[in-house]
C-alpha cells in the first residue's frame, strides 16, 4: 500500500501529468455539449445517438476531428489515474466516509475510462452502441439465476447516481472542490454548475429508471443507454420542452467543465 500511495503521490505532484488532467475537463465538456445539441436535435427528429458514441461520431466528422478522439482519450485516461490517485491517498479520519470517497473517486474513473475507450473506438474507425449494449447486457443478466433482482439492483445504482448528481447541483457541494474566483465569475461558475449537475442527473436518473423496468417487466429492449433515456424523456407530456432543458442543461455542463478545468483543485 505504501507503494501505492508513493506512486500516486507522484501523479499529483506531476506538473505534466497535472496538465494533461485538466485537459480532460475541457474534453470532457466538449463531449457533453455534443451529447446536449443531439438532446435537443431530438426534438425535431434528428437520427444521431444522443450520447457518447453519437458524440464520438459528430467529432469524428469534423476537421481533424480523429485527432481530437485522441486528445479526447488522453485527456480522460489522465483524469482516471488522477482519481485513482485520490483514492488511493484519501486520508477521512471517518473510516466511513474515507471508503465512501474512495469508491466515488473510483466509480468517476471507471466513467472517465468508458468515455476515453469509446473515443479510440471511433478514433480507430470504429463504431459503439450503448443502446445496443445496455439492452444486451440487461437481456444476458436476466437469463442469469437472479439476473431480474441483478438488474434492479442495477437500475437503482444508476438512479442513485442520478440523484447525487442532482442533490450536488441544488447543494452546490462541488464548491469545495473548487478554487473559484471572487464575485461575478464565482457566482456564473457555481449557476452553471448548479444546472449543470442537475440537467445530467436528471438523464442519468432515467437511464437507471429505465433498467428497473426492463427487469419488472422482463423486457430487455426497455433498457438502454443515455439516448433512451433522452427519447423516453422526449415521449412524456411536454417531452419536447422537458428535452429542451435537460439538453441545454448539458450544454451548460460542459460550459461548467472547461471553468472546473481551470479552478479544479488538483
Amino acid at each position: 500500500m505504501t507503494n501505492a500511495k508513493s506512486a500516486a503521490r507522484a501523479v499529483q505532484d506531476s506538473t505534466v501529468f497535472r496538465t494533461i488532467a485538466r485537459i480532460g475537463y475541457v474534453v470532457l465538456g466538449i463531449v457533453h455539449i455534443v451529447i446536449g445539441v443531439l438532446a435537443i436535435s431530438i426534438t425535431s427528429g434528428g437520427g444521431q445517438n444522443a450520447d457518447q458514441g453519437g458524440a464520438m461520431e459528430q467529432i469524428r466528422q469534423a476537421p481533424l476531428g480523429v485527432l481530437v478522439l485522441w486528445v479526447i482519450a488522453l485527456g480522460l485516461a489522465a483524469l482516471a489515474v488522477w482519481q485513482i490517485a485520490e483514492a488511493v491517498v484519501e486520508r477521512d479520519p471517518d473510516a466511513k466516509k474515507k471508503w465512501g470517497h474512495r469508491v466515488k473517486y473510483l466509480g468517476t474513473a471507471v466513467a472517465y475510462i468508458a468515455i476515453a475507450v469509446t473515443a479510440v473506438v471511433y478514433a480507430m474507425g470504429g463504431q459503439s452502441d450503448s443502446s445496443s449494449s445496455s439492452t444486451s447486457f440487461s437481456a444476458q443478466l436476466m437469463a442469469t439465476p437472479g439476473g431480474v433482482a441483478l438488474l434492479v439492483g442495477v437500475g437503482l445504482l444508476v438512479l442513485a447516481i442520478g440523484i447525487a448528481f442532482i442533490v450536488r447541483g441544488f447543494t452546490r457541494a462541488f464548491e469545495k472542490h473548487l478554487d473559484l474566483p471572487a464575485g461575478a465569475a464565482r457566482q456564473g461558475i457555481v449557476a452553471f454548475g448548479v444546472v449543470g449537475y442537475v440537467a445530467k442527473g436528471i438523464a442519468v436518473a432515467v437511464t437507471g429508471v429505465l433498467f428497473v423496468v426492463a427487469a419488472l417487466t422482463h423486457d430487455a429492449g426497455t433498457a438502454g443507454g443515455l439516448d433512451a433515456a433522452l427519447h423516453s424523456l422526449a415521449a412524456l407530456p411536454f417531452g419536447p420542452l422537458i428535452l429542451w432543458v435537460v439538453g441545454g442543461g448539458l450544454i451548460v455542463y460542459g460550459v461548467f467543465c472547461f471553468a472546473r478545468a481551470r479552478y479544479a483543485r488538483m
